[in-house]
């Protein structure tokens, strides 16, 4: 392909082949292993860029939150109005089946009822039917001194356990520190942090609440937190892709 062709793409139209060839044994592993896995170079630098301008837009949106007025941190938010962008659709749709089956084992194993079907679409039309219908992806900014607190994103009783966040801005060109952080606090144990490491355009799988953890009588449930600490200086865009719609 030329690189007048390449400029022609739409943005976000690889995405779909580009989910398709990641490396899902390897990311079943480190989640199981883990609680979290990375995907590198999944979001071009225009891609990346043009998902964080679209945070100026106001159609583009359902609602803001302002992290400080509700205790949730410094910075602000704002969830994807429908119809989502081309980028972030691709993203839900295409991710959530090759998570699916790893959701399901998950709760297999800790002994929930719950079984998810294998396509986001048939998924969401569960989430409706019990009243959720807002749609949850987002959009979050940071500047200088903010951060988000250790947080859990549950919107309602459907609850889909994995999500995914994707780095919009370049470490250390447009922002330092704000690193995300995801806890794990084990039954009688003290929490166990992970701090993950990103660069532009790559993206973190991790549990939304809980996940199984082998121990030496079987498998245990584990409750899991995320947030991202404080920015040094500069402004950084994330976008989150989460399964379930809100209420």
């Amino acid at each position: 392909m030329t690189a007048a062709a390449r400029r022609r793409k739409p943005l976000g139209s690889g995405v779909a082949e580009r989910v398709a060839a990641l490396d899902w044994e390897r990311i079943a592993v480190d989640l199981d292993t883990h609680g979290c896995a990375t995907v590198s170079g999944m979001l071009s630098p225009a891609e990346c860029m043009a998902l964080a301008e679209l945070y100026a837009s106001d159609t583009a949106f359902r609602g803001r939150v302002v992290m400080a007025r509700h205790g949730f941190g410094k910075g602000e938010y704002k969830y994807f109005a429908h119809p989502l962008p081309d980028t972030v659709s691709l993203l839900r749709t295409e991710l959530y089946p090759r998570l699916a089956p790893i959701a399901n084992r998950w709760n297999e194993t800790l002994g929930i009822d719950v079984r998810f079907p294998d396509t986001q679409a048939a998924f969401l039309e569960r989430c409706h039917q019990a009243g959720q219908t807002r749609p949850t992806p987002l959009l979050l900014r940071y500047g200088e001194g903010d951060y988000n607190c250790l947080h859990q994103d549950l919107y309602g009783e459907h609850v889909f356990p994995l999500q995914a966040a994707f780095l919009l801005s370049a470490p250390g060109q447009d922002f330092t520190g704000g690193e995300f952080v995801l806890t794990e606090q084990r039954p009688r144990m003290q929490s166990r942090v992970e701090v993950v490491p990103l660069g532009q355009g790559d993206g973190i799988i991790f549990p939304v609440h809980h996940r199984p953890v082998k121990g030496t009588r079987g498998s245990y449930r584990v409750n899991l937190r995320h947030g991202v600490s404080r920015l040094r200086s500069g402004h950084r865009h994330t976008v989150g892709i989460i399964f379930h719609d809100a209420r």
